[in-house]
Formats: C-alpha cells, structure tokens, sequence
C-alpha cells in the first residue's frame, strides 16, 4: 500500500479527544501521516463514543460513512467495548479495539499497511495512561488543550456504565502530569483543562499503593505544582468531596481559575438516592456560599438529568428550588435516556418522552435568568479573556467563566496585534444570558 494516510475522527467527550490524540501520536511514532477527518486518507479510526443511546446512533453513523469512503476503518473507543454492537452492524471493519488502546490502533493500522490479516480485535478494559507523548495531530486549537489526569472511575452510578466502558480508576502519576503540562506549555499552550472521569478522585489509587511513592497524589496538590506552569488552569468533572474546599484558596491566589465544573446531577434525594448519589443538597449549598465569599468571580458549571425513572413534579420543584438558591452559573441539563446495561434500566415508573422534555424546557427556563443575572455582574469591570479566533473586525474569546464548546463566549471591538491566543485585559460593557461583550482595555 506504500505509506499510510490515517485519519482520525474523535466522537464524544474531551476525555475521548485526549485518546484521540494519542492515538494520533501512536501513529505519528510508527511513521504514518495523520490528519483529522476522513478525507482524502487511506485509513480511518473511528473513536466512539458509547454512553447513550443517540451516542451509539452517532458513532454507528459515523462509521457507516467513513465506510463509504474507505475500506480500511478501525473503530475504537468506548462503543468498541459494547459486546459485539459494531461487529454485528459492520462485519467488514478492520478492527474494532475499545477505549484507551493508542498501541493497538497502531497494530492495526500497520497490519493494514502490510496486508497482514493477523491482527486479533481486542477490547482493552485496563486503562492505560503514557506520559508525555509526542505530539503529531492536534485536536485542538495551539493555545488550549485538554489534559487526563486519570481513567475509570469507582462509582456505581445506577444511568451510568464508565466502570464498564473504561475501567476503575488509574490515576496518572504527578510527575507525569507535570512534564507533560510543561511540554504542552513549551508548545504554546496558554490554557490547560483538566479532564477524567472523576477529577477530584485523582490519586486515591496511587496514595494505596504500600511503597508509598505517591503520598502527594491528589487533586490539591497536583494544582499546586500546575498552578505556576500555564497562565490558565481549568477543572473538570470535580465532585463535591471534601477536600474541594482546599481548592478554593488555590483559586484566590490565582493558581487555577476561578471555576469549578461540578455535575450534581440533581437536587431531589429520592432521586439522588435511587442514582447512587450523595444526596446532600443543603450541604452543596452551604458550600457554595463560603466558596463564594473567599472567591467572588468563582463560576460553577453543573449539569443536571431530567425525566430519570421515578421522577415526580415534587422532584423537579425540588430541583427548581435549588436551582433558584444555588444560582449556578453555567448548566447543562440532559433528558434521561437508558444505556445499555445500566441498572437504572430495570426501574419502574419510567417518565415518558415527553415529559422528560417539558421539564427539560422548564429546567433551562429558570435557568436563562439565572445565568443572565450572573453574567450581568461582570458589567462595567475588567477582566482576562483569551482569544480563540480573529473574525473580521471582531475578537471572539472567553473569560475565566467560559470554557470551550459549553460555555458562552466574549465578543470584543476589534484591534490590530491581538491574535488568537493572547490573553488580554477586556472591559465588559454588555452582557446576555450567555455571552459577554466587551473592548481590550490599552
């Protein structure tokens, strides 16, 4: 076949990007040309996501198409590790691996590009976490990118089936981190976004090792040690464990950014209970308001389910209630939807379809004042904003509240010599229930 063209298609999560990537840097050591799409290349890598069921219906659609337009498709990623689900639908892919698997990608690929129909598809349900990898495709823009700090997870959440999928928690060591956030930064990297699936876990599995080689491996320490590294450190998929409140310091002095993405899922204790959740909402508001004290621009992004099996309007006002008091910033709220093999499955008084997007609706109603009310506060001050792209005479960035894809973003009166990646000084002069607008302050 002569030398291959790889290209990469990344469904999913940012925690699936960060695979994605790898992948790439896997390939990109083997000597293959990487590119990101399917385009005009010899070999495609699907890597799938396999949460819910319109993921599935994503990923099976995207592997449908890459199909029709090359005969050589490895599929990888978390539907990968569904039982036969793509084998069943695509007997003519070339292999199928499941999550985190960078080094069997790359056998398959080369056994493509030798013609040696050897190789096994295998599902890899240990995680496995390199270091600092060389980097060949970027998934992301030059001046942000996302970081795992860990795979798996040890929760048995009732909706959810990640331990499943990716295994239990492997926590990356801090040393490992540290290099890699230092060569991501030596590249030009401006903003590092911490990712996995449960960010405040990070370390639990290497403080239990008996050497006791790790004893510094937590999320509070970690951030330390990042804090001084990148100009901008964001936290992802933190859950509400008691040494968050240690957080909150490293954040008033500037070390991470003032923003903590939290999912909570719910407000209702019946319906935490019945997802396996803690259920303590007073607590998580209390918490709240000393958080805000010491850190007043701190911004907290969660996201909610509606229509979870069981749920009542006593559960949603419930929900609306806390909402009203919490007063989140950012939010994301998802109606339920069964995943293969989650126990939430099997529980009675399940809501219907419609229901579930009438509360959805009602939901991101209360919400829109909510979030208009707290980005009204940024008005007439000033504040850091990184710029993501030059659009005609128009700077588009984000403030510490906004984080990429999800969040809003800051639109600013263009001037000569900012590009994108420059964090500058903006003076907020208008805002909405998402966006704020603003000019560079010289």
């Amino acid at each position: 076949m002569g030398k291959v063209r790889v290209g990469i298609v990344s469904l999913g999560c940012p925690k699936a990007l960060v695979d994605s990537e790898a992948i790439a840097s896997a390939l990109g050591d083997d000597g293959f040309e990487t590119v990101e799409g399917r385009d005009g290349v010899d070999v495609v890598v699907v890597n799938t996501c396999g949460f819910i069921d319109p993921a599935i219906d994503e990923s099976l659609a995207e592997i449908d198409a890459a199909l029709a337009q090359s005969e050589h498709v490895v599929v990888t990623g978390c539907l990968g590790a569904k039982g036969n689900i793509v084998a069943d639908h695509f007997p003519d892919v070339a292999a199928i691996t499941g999550p985190h698997s960078p080094a069997e990608v790359a056998k398959a690929v080369r056994s493509i590009e030798t013609a040696v129909e050897t190789f096994e598809p295998s599902v890899s349900q240990s995680p496995t976490l390199p270091g600092v990898f060389s980097e060949t495709l970027r998934l992301t823009p030059s001046h942000y990118t996302y970081l795992k700090i860990s795979e798996g997870c040890n929760h048995h959440c009732t909706f959810c089936v990640i331990p499943d999928l990716r295994g239990r928690l492997v926590s990356k060591t801090p040393d490992d981190i540290v290099r890699e956030a230092e060569a991501l930064v030596e590249r030009g990297v401006k903003e590092i976004l911490l990712v996995s699936q449960d960010t405040s876990a990070y370390g639990v599995d290497l403080r239990r090792d008996r050497r006791g080689a790790h004893t510094d491996a937590d999320i509070v320490s970690l951030c330390e040690r990042l804090g001084p590294i990148a100009p901008w450190i964001r936290l992802h998929y933190v859950y509400p464990y008691p040494h968050v409140d240690r957080l909150i310091p490293l954040m008033a002095d500037s070390l991470v950014l003032p923003y903590l993405d939290m999912p909570l899922q719910h407000a209702s204790p019946e319906i935490l209970k019945a997802m396996r959740r803690p259920a303590a909402a007073e607590a998580v508001l209390d918490r709240f308001r000393r958080w805000r004290e010491a850190v007043p621009d701190l911004t907290i992004r969660s996201t909610f389910i509606v229509g979870f099996p069981g749920e009542t309007d006593e559960d949603v006002d419930q929900l609306i209630d806390f909402l009203s008091e919490a007063e989140i910033d950012r939010l994301g709220c998802f109606t339920y939807s069964d995943v293969e093999g989650a126990q939430a499955n099997q529980l009675a008084d399940q809501v219907s379809e419609a229901e579930k997007l009438d509360r959805q609706d009602e939901i991101l109603g209360v919400q829109q004042s909510i979030s208009e009310a707290r980005l009204a506060r940024f008005v007439g001050r000033v504040g850091p904003v990184i710029i993501d792209r030059v659009d005609g005479a128009e700077l588009v960035g984000r403030s510490t509240a906004d984080a990429p894809e999800i969040d809003g973003i800051v639109r600013i009166e263009g001037v000569g010599g900012v590009g994108r990646g420059d964090i500058v000084d903006v003076r907020f002069t208008a805002s909405d229930d998402h966006d704020l607008f603003g000019r560079i302050v010289t």
